[in-house]
């Protein structure tokens, strides 16, 4: 092919489409898929996200930004407030389209291409040449010289190299002016392989240091897991600082953790927001005062997760909001820290009419690999244990999404469901014992559909005698003669 042709447009033709089918839609910070979007109410966290504006800021060296907690403190409302506001800041006044976020990642276990690094960098060379045209074609370029890129079991340094590393390095001396730009990635604890989530953080730390890229800053947040933990320390082998204290790291990582921070006031200020908001609908429904409002707050445990539940409960639509609001206020105050959403997780089932079924539900629905419609679900547990689906889930709402269109999966809100019904002994409710762990109801369900479609095939029942009549027939200890029957009825 001359040389002309290859710097011609139309000899990619195809292959920005083969990127943009396989770049994860999903993932980005703003996509339908994680609507509702979690974000921070105007006035809360506002020296958090000082601290981290004041970071992102920084033009001295490129850095590896690692926030950090348990589970429902609000990562991932920072990371899209955060993302927000970055997509909100040009790269240069004159320039109108080129923002500062150059990318985003939200892993999601819920999701087969989100829970993997397999995507990751295709999702993000397409994001990155959709903000910046002038490296698009560098894009093409690369897939068209090697499809293989587009292949989520391809090297992952491959595909930074060719996807990640050398667009960046035509903008540097674009951007070497401007303010850096940013990278949003969140829930890296969402990610199913500890391996190779490990081999990210390292690669991302490496190309950091690459001295050819512009200044640019990436914001990692995820659970306070050992595994990642020992990643981001092997990058740089720093201690970690908790916040309001100053930020760790002097390399190119830096470490926020949000657990034990004081978010109490922030708390309250969202419940404060929040009710105002039910009573616009619900003009007899009188705001609680500020003791019931800290009472609420306290409970929370400095968790926005367990607050924002509290509140869907409250507010389902179905329950009259006060006697639900006094359900909320009587949960006890002596919580051992962290148990908190368990135990509000607790209350909310022994709401349901059959709290039993309601778990059982529930527990399905969290442990499921791809979520599934409730018709689905119905139908994968069985004429017994899949009846009342709708009905029974419909009084989970303040813990599940349960989208109007039948056809479209439920799906929890939180991964804190997933971790409240992984393990039994976090729900304390005496009614739902024993519990059948749900991959084990999920295993026999899978199996009895599998039997009740096994008449129905004619061509592996006829597989399944003629491999009958062989093995008669055949040798004692004759494994090749049983595989060569079997490729024959195959």
């Amino acid at each position: 092919m001359s040389q002309d042709s290859l710097s011609d447009p139309r000899s990619y033709e195809g292959t920005w489409e083969k990127l943009s089918q396989v770049a994860v839609k999903g993932a980005e910070y703003d996509s339908r898929e994680r609507q509702p979007h979690p974000k921070c109410l105007q006035g809360t966290r506002v020296t958090l996200l000082d601290q981290l504006h004041g970071l992102l800021d920084s033009r001295e060296e490129s850095r590896l930004i690692w926030l950090h907690g348990t589970a429902g403190v609000g990562k991932s409302a920072v990371a899209f407030s955060i993302a927000e506001r970055m997509r909100a800041l040009k790269v240069k006044e004159q320039v109108k389209n080129e923002k500062r976020l150059m990318g985003s990642f939200f892993f999601s276990r819920k999701h087969t291409t989100r829970c993997t690094t397999g995507y990751f960098f295709a999702t993000l060379a397409y994001q990155l040449a959709s903000n910046f045209p002038s490296i698009r074609e560098d894009v093409n370029r690369a897939i068209r010289d090697n499809p293989a890129l587009l292949d989520p079991d391809k090297s992952l340094r491959d595909q930074m190299e060719e996807l990640f590393l050398q667009p960046l390095r035509r903008l540097r001396y674009r951007l070497c002016q401007c303010p850096p730009s940013v990278f949003v990635v969140d829930a890296l604890d969402e990610c199913m392989s500890a391996t190779e989530l490990a081999d990210l953080i390292s690669l991302l730390g490496q190309a950091l240091r690459d001295p050819d890229l512009p200044v640019i800053h990436i914001l990692l947040t995820s659970r306070s897991e050992e595994h990642i933990r020992k990643a981001i320390q092997n990058e740089d082998g720093h201690q970690v600082c908790e916040i309001p204290v100053n930020t760790s790291g002097t390399g190119i990582t830096a470490t926020i953790s949000l657990d034990d921070a004081d978010v109490d006031n922030d708390i309250h200020i969202y419940l404060a927001h929040s009710f105002r908001e039910l009573q616009s609908r619900h003009p007899d429904f009188p705001q609680p005062p500020r003791h019931q409002l800290a009472r609420l707050a306290s409970r929370a445990g400095r968790r926005f997760i367990v607050a924002s539940t509290m509140m869907k409960f409250i507010d389902d639509g179905d329950n009259d909001p006060r006697d639900r609001l006094q359900l909320m206020l009587e949960l006890t105050s002596d919580l051992l820290p962290g148990t908190e959403v368990y135990k509000l997780y607790d209350r909310i089932l022994s709401t349901c009419a059959d709290p039993k079924r309601a778990y059982m539900h529930l527990s399905v629905v969290a442990a499921l690999a791809d979520p599934l419609p409730i018709s689905q679900i119905s139908k994968l547990l069985g004429p017994g244990q899949g009846r009342d689906v709708e009905t029974t889930l419909t009084q989970l709402r303040s813990v599940m999404d349960i989208p109007a269109d039948s056809n479209l999966p439920v799906n929890i809100h939180h991964s804190s469901v997933r971790d409240y019904v992984s393990d039994p002994t976090n729900c304390s409710l005496p009614e739902i014992q024993p519990i059948t762990h749900p991959h084990t109801l999920l295993a026999h369900s899978s199996f009895r559909l599998m039997m009740q479609d096994i008449p129905e095939s004619t061509a592996l029942l006829d597989a399944l005698s003629g491999l009958t009549r062989h093995s008669r027939a055949m040798p004692p200890n004759d494994p090749n003669s049983l595989k060569d029957s079997a490729t024959a009825h195959s």
